[in-house]
């Protein structure tokens, strides 16, 4: 059994929280999750923290930001795994979680509704400005949301667009500064330059 059933009764039961860290690429949300993890780690909290299995762009175990700092983690290919690995934990960490499945935001719940602080970080938008994946249904059920942004590559605007410079119309594509830049909203909608 993941949670006692005591842990959900009663008014004095421990309620957790889903945080959401989102934005463009580039805009700092993996180094915003490793903060938020470190210093829980500090406060000498039980922490869990999973990246989805395909991303190895850094590394296989390790998730990593754009400015080298990485933080141990459990690669895992489905939600579920998360629910069953980090239920012991005070706090659980969640990076990458636009490619995760869409049972993310259950899983999230069940775990902040067993006394689980949950910070999810993600890209809240694909390479054509749609949502994407599970980050916005976590972003409506978070007590906190963080929007990050990028400065755009062209103007030096916030920039919380990811457009890709790679070719393609394959929704999922993992890559870095050589398939992806940050935009504002005016240089994202003004392709071709």
């Amino acid at each position: 059994m993941l949670f006692s059933e005591d842990r959900f009764v009663g008014r004095d039961t421990p309620y957790g929280s889903i945080e959401v860290i989102c934005g463009s690429m580039f805009s700092g949300k993996t180094e915003e999750l490793i903060r938020r993890m470190r210093r829980a780690q500090l406060a000498r909290l039980t922490v869990e923290i999973f990246k989805p299995a395909m991303d190895t762009r850094y590394h296989h175990t390790n998730i990593t930001s754009h400015d080298s700092n990485s933080i141990s983690s459990t690669p895992v290919d489905h939600s579920s795994t998360i629910l069953q690995l980090g239920s012991a934990a005070n706090v659980v960490g969640i990076d990458e979680a636009q490619f995760f499945d869409n049972e993310l935001p259950n899983v999230c719940n069940r775990l902040a509704n067993g006394g689980i602080r949950v910070i999810v970080a993600g890209l809240d938008m694909d390479f054509m400005g749609l949502p994407f994946g599970p980050v916005p249904a976590l972003m409506s059920i978070a007590e906190h949301v963080t929007k990050m942004h990028a400065v755009c590559i062209r103007c030096g605007a916030p920039a919380n667009y990811s457009y890709r410079v790679a070719k393609g119309e394959q929704k999922l594509l993992l890559g870095e500064k050589d398939h992806y830049e940050p935009r504002c909203r005016a240089c994202f909608y003004r392709t071709g330059e």
